[in-house]
Order: C-alpha cells, then structure tokens, then sequence
C-alpha cells in the first residue's frame, strides 16, 4: 500500500465503496473538513486512466473536501493510500472495515455488501475472519439473499424485527407473498417472531394451490374454510402421495429436455441463492427443487454452487450425475416396507416411542401438527407474566434443558426449537428417561393452550396455592374499571369497614388503598397472601354478572373431574401392599375437585 497525496480533481466514488449510492450525512465531519482540512487518508486505487483514482473508502471525506474547495475556490490534495487495483474483494473488504469501524450499517446494507464478496470468490468463513465474525453471523446475513426486496426494505426500515426476518429466511418465495398480504390485511393475524417460525414449517393446512398435480382428479380428501374462499387438503399421506408422484414427472420432463442434473433436495430444506451461481443449461446449470413442509415446491433452473462453478472456471471437470438404480415406484415399495418393519419392532418398546414422539415435538414433521402458545396480550400484561416467579421457574427449567439437548440457551422455545429429527433422537438415546420426561413436561408446558378448561383441571389436581408464585401489580389493578368488582376487592383486602367508609370515593383512591394494604405503607396493616378470586383455583367472581374465562372452565373442569376422581386408580395397590410407598409404575392420582 502507497500513501501519497492526490488532487482532488483525479478522485472519484468507486462501485466498490458500500456507500456508494446516495448523497452522504456530513454533518459531523464538515466542520472539521472546514478547519483542518481532511487528515485521515482515503482508501483509493488506479481506475485505469493515467493519474486517476477511484475511492474505495472515505466517500464523506471527499465529498466534504468538495463542498470547501467550492466554498473558499481553492482546493488541496487529499492524503490516499493507493490499494492494488483490480482487486475488487480486496476493495470491498476495505469499505467495509473502514465503515463498519465508523459508523456500523444495517444488515441489509452488510448484505449486499457480503454478497458482492461471494461473487468475487470469498466464502462465507473468508468473510467472517476478515471481519471478525462468526460464520453463522455471516451465512444469517447472507441468508437475507431469500428474502423478497419489499421485505428486506420493510427490515431495514425497522418495521420488521430480527427474529421475524430470521424465520422468513426459512419461507418460499410464494410463502413470503402470503405473508405480505397477511401483514396488509388489518383483518387477518399475521405472524411474526416464533409463530412465523410455526406458521413456515407448520404441518396441517396444506392449501389446494401448493398441488403440482390435477386437483379435480385427486381422490382424497379436501376441506374448506368457513367462506369457502381457501381449501385445505385434510389427508397429509395422500396429499404427499400425490404431490411426490408430480414431482417425479417434473423430473423426467427436466431430464428429457436435457438438464445435466435435477437436484432434489431434503423436504424442508432451504434453497440459499447466494451459495449458488446461475448457469445456463448448455454450460452445465442444473435444476434443484425445494418442497417446503407446508406443501410448496419451487423449482430453481440453471444453478450450480459456487464450488462448482469455480471448478468448471478453471477447466476443472465436475461430478457426473449417476442415474439411480431403482425407480420412484421401487423406492416407495422399499420406503413401506422398511417403515412397516420398523414400526412393527417399536411397539411395546414405551421408552423408544417416547424419545421418537419427543423428537417429533422438537423437530417437527410433515404428519405432526405442534403449535407453541403465543401468550399474546397487551404490553403491560405480556410484561407482567414474562417477570412473574411462574415465569422466571419455568424459563430456568427450560434453559436446563435446552443445554442438555445442545441447543442454544437463548431460543425462546424447546418445541420446535430446531434440529433435524434424527439429530433431536440421536441426542434423546444419550438421555436417561428421566431427562426424556422432563423435556417432554417443558414442551407439553410450551404447547398448552392458556385458555382451555385443561389448565384450570390441572390447577385443581395440583392444588396450586397462587400466592405463592403471584403478586399484585399494575397490570391487574390498574385495569379494573368495575366499581362493584373494586368494591368487593376493597372489602376482602382492607375490610368491610374500610370499603364502606370510601365507598363515594373514586377508583383511583379506592386502588391506592388496595396497593397500600397489600403493601404495609401509609400506616395500613400488611396483608400476605391475597390473589383475586378470578386467578385461583378453583376460580370464583365478584359479581352475579358472570362472563368470567377461568369461573366458567373452571365449573367444566370441575364436574368433569368430579366424575373420577373418587374412581380408585388403576394398578393402585391393595391395603397393606407396599405400605407407605406408591409403586414406581402407578399412574399419578387425580385429586378432588371440590
């Protein structure tokens, strides 16, 4: 590298500057341009004609040395440091270091940045030394590559968060289109965050338009929604059944036309453009094509990977395809028969199938359905369940666990929290049942429904005392806009007396006395232990009205329980059997609902 002064008339913005496009912030760098002139050097190279450089890093500098040369009419040389020309990976790099270490950009702009270094020859571990990374840091940014251009404006904006963009890596192009329509319609749920991670993979509603094949002959079964406006396929086997069959005669249609291959990658794997260069038939490009879980297939022609493609580059010969030895009709007879095989041996094998049904839980499958549940609320109520003691026990737990399974201690759910299946049941053989069952206790935890009548069952059957792991706060009281409801809370916390004698007052005052008993301030006595009739098991109102969730599941719950739980339990041992233990095996006994 050469340091040396150039006029400011043989300069100009390279392609290869990552702030190259646009017209530069340089509020911050003018005045100093103005009083000392530029001192840090521009990162510049030879652009081909005599005495003329392109700058590769410091476009502001410039620019303002631009705007003070017009100023005063006069102009100085700008100090440079001249890099090797021709070397547009080399100049990239140097942009990015240089900016990065001022003025960090958004990821969208890395991406672009990170992309047009693959092309010129660096990998993804290439970046990421150069830049300090991890790979993964840069294949994530690299992985915006998938994404549709409206999406990737909408993240850089900041109206889509990180986690949201991450799970759209995932989606196809067609489920990226869905999802667009979804966020503009103020009518429909749209997901984001780990229920788009759900909703991409999901399992269950594949509709009639992901169909390669003729739906009118399709002999199984179909569902409509409620207005008839989508239709689902009800049956996953014959769909797959069906869809697989259309897919094969794509193949042979590819293969008769002369594609040199017709990749079939792995259900649910994802298709990264940028880890791939387009190649026309002729100069060997070949077909891949991606079935997602949720029915779509995409077929992407005339691509091969980058390997590849640099092979052929340097007159380097790749791999021929070698045709397979058995047709898709002999693979599926192989495919049943090793599958009925197979399941005929697991059964009565509980602590296999256990791991197996675990693994599907976490990883997912194109025949299981597994939602996590959402907990959507308003702001202050997402807030105060999340710092709740229930909480903070339950994630404590959950982090146990996902270290167990080598799973980062970060992802905000066990189930479906990644993995391929295999993998997840590899990992679940190393555990001891005990283990097993405590991962399956967290992801049944993950999946149940927070407003079925099945937590308020279970809350009777354990008997669960909410004092102890609630507390009062802003969330529940500040809501409370019923004077008949916060006159009867006044009463249970500070007193008959206390509730008649403010009974004119307003709730505000009424609330503030609430909080001060529950506190012990303002010379109130302390009282332990309250929880609001409404939040205990079994739960009760305030009121005659009714229209209360936990009071009418509650009463469900109760009667359904009530009809067993005086049943004796099945296997429970005879009087002076095992006296004083319960076998390891019993069933857990349903407690009374009264």
């Amino acid at each position: 590298m050469e340091l040396k002064h150039i006029d400011i008339a043989n300069l100009a913005v390279s392609d290869a500057n990552m702030r190259g496009k646009g017209k530069a912030d340089l509020s911050n760098i003018l005045p100093s341009v103005r009083a000392r002139g530029v001192l840090v050097p521009l990162i510049v190279r030879a652009n081909g004609s005599p005495d003329t450089y392109e700058i590769v890093a410091g476009k502001r500098r410039y620019q303002a040395a631009l705007i003070v040369a017009q100023e005063t009419g006069e102009s100085e040389p700008l100090p440079c440091a001249v890099i090797e020309a021709g070397d547009d990976a080399a100049a990239l790099e140097a942009s990015l270091i240089e900016n990065i270490a001022r003025l960090d950009p958004d990821e969208v702009t890395r991406w672009e940045c990170f992309k047009r270094l693959v092309r010129e020859g660096r990998t993804p571990a290439q970046i990421a030394a150069t830049f300090g990374l991890t790979e993964l840091q840069v294949s994530r940014t690299l992985a915006l590559g998938n994404l549709l251009p409206r999406i990737r404006g909408l993240y850089r904006k900041g109206e889509i968060d990180a986690a949201t963009v991450r799970h759209l890596t995932l989606a196809t192009k067609a489920q990226q289109r869905q999802w667009l329509e979804l966020l503009d319609d103020p009518s429909s749920y749209c997901p984001v965050g780990q229920s788009l991670k759900t909703w991409v993979l999901g399992g269950a509603a594949i509709p009639i338009g992901a169909a390669l094949f003729d739906v009118e002959g399709y002999g199984g079964a179909i569902v409509s929604d409620l207005f008839g406006e989508e239709r689902y396929f009800a049956d996953l086997a014959a769909f797959w059944t069906a869809q697989n069959e259309a897919i094969q005669q794509r193949v042979t249609a590819y293969q008769q036309a002369g594609w040199n291959e017709v990749v079939l990658l792995e259900q649910g794997e994802a298709f990264h453009a940028w880890e791939y260069e387009r190649r026309p038939k002729a100069k060997g490009g070949k077909v891949y094509v991606v079935a997602s879980h949720r029915g779509d297939v995409a077929f992407h022609e005339g691509y091969l990977t980058i390997k590849e493609a640099r092979k052929l580059a340097s007159g380097e010969a790749i791999d021929k395809p070698v045709r397979a030895e058995v047709t898709s009709g002999q693979q599926d007879y192989i495919d049943l028969h090793r599958h009925a095989a197979v399941r005929a041996r697991m059964v009565g094998q509980p602590g296999l199938c256990l791991r197996v049904a675990v693994a599907h839980i976490i990883a997912g499958s194109p025949l299981w359905s597994v939602r996590i549940e959402p907990q959507r609320a308003a702001d202050a109520v997402a807030e105060s369940v999340e710092t709740s003691r229930s909480e903070t026990l339950f994630d404590a737990e959950r982090r146990k666990l996902l270290g167990l399974l080598g799973f980062d201690p970060e992802t905000p759910t066990i189930a479906q929290g990644g993995g391929s299946l295999t993998e997840v049941f590899s990992k679940l053989l190393t555990l001891d049942d005990g283990t097993v069952l405590d991962i399956l206790s967290v992801v049944m935890c993950e999946t149940l429904d927070a407003r079925c009548e099945l937590v308020d069952a279970l809350g009777l059957h354990l008997a669960i005392d909410m004092a102890e792991v609630w507390q009062v706060d802003g969330a529940l009281l500040d809501g409370i806009r019923d004077r008949e409801v916060l006159d009867a809370m006044l009463a249970e916390v500070a007193g008959k007396r206390v509730a008649s004698g403010n009974a004119t007052e307003t709730g505000k005052i009424k609330r503030q006395i609430i909080r001060d008993c529950l506190d012990g301030a303002n010379g109130r006595p302390k009282v332990d232990g309250w929880v609001p009739r409404w939040l205990r098991f079994p739960a009760s109102g305030y009121t005659e009205r009714g229209g209360i969730g936990s009071v009418r599941r509650t009463a469900s719950a109760a009667e359904a329980m009530a009809s067993v739980s005086a049943a004796p339990v099945a296997g429970e041992p005879e009087a002076g059997e095992g006296a004083g233990a319960e076998p390891e095996s019993a069933p857990v006994r349903l407690a009374q609902a009264a």
